[in-house]
């Protein structure tokens, strides 16, 4: 299941520049919230501060309750699964050895290599496993990303721009495998877009300018999303 993600006066400065500037916040577990504002609104801070990749100057952000610690974010890390405009392969490595990548370093409880290749299979590349991040188109490549961010089964997935080097088409494929994936896993899920159709098939929509939130859109419950994909494609 997915996580409950409190912020109360988060406030992240750069220099003399507020990215973000006293914002209180509460995301539901398994809800998909999409994060839409001009470059520079604060988005992708929101989703570093979150995430435990960066630091708030003031303020706190809590998981179920729980206030992130100031040190020793690894932990919490390895619960997020992030996802990126730039997809990050390792372009020497195959494409199961890029999902198995995350968890190499640590003693887990389940068996990598089953697990990488479900994901694999669920992101509708069977059959690619040896292939090279080069040999694969750039929706490809996102998908083999999103498998690699899903290998440790996280409650909550930040996706940062997933489809904004991806044309149309391959943008659709990539947003309704985003929301199919998190309905299926139970995640709470952020996504920063200036995509629309992928904004709408999120259960909310945050607009966010010179770092302070200026709308909130509640579009319909957690349970209609797959309705929405139906509909849009």
């Amino acid at each position: 299941m997915g996580v409950v993600i409190t912020l109360r006066g988060v406030s992240r400065l750069y220099g003399s520049a507020k990215a973000l500037d006293d914002v209180s916040l509460e995301f539901a577990a398994g809800g998909a919230t999409a994060l839409m504002g001009q470059s520079g609104a604060g988005k992708s801070t929101l989703l570093h501060l979150i995430g435990g990749m960066d630091l708030p100057d003031s303020g706190e952000i809590l998981i179920e309750d729980r206030p992130l610690p100031r040190r020793g974010l690894d932990a919490h890390r390895r619960r997020v699964g992030f996802v990126f405009q730039r997809f990050h392969l390792l372009p020497a490595l195959s494409v199961l050895d890029n999902v198995l990548a995350p968890v190499l370093p640590y003693r887990v409880d389940f068996d990598r290599k089953a697990r990488a290749r479900e994901l694999i299979e669920a992101v509708g590349l069977a059959g690619r496993e040896r292939a090279t991040p080069g040999e694969l188109s750039g929706g490809q490549q996102q998908r083999v990303a999103i498998a690699r961010a899903l290998i440790t089964r996280p409650p909550l997935m930040l996706a940062d721009e997933p489809t904004g080097n991806l044309d149309t088409a391959t943008g659709q494929e990539i947003v309704d495998l985003l929301m199919g994936l998190r309905e299926q896993y139970g995640m709470t899920m952020l996504i920063a877009t200036h995509n629309p159709e992928l904004a709408a098939t999120c259960d909310r929509v945050l607009r966010l300018r010179d770092g302070r939130v200026v709308g909130d859109d509640r579009l319909a419950p957690a349970d209609d999303v797959l309705d929405r994909i139906g509909r849009l494609g």
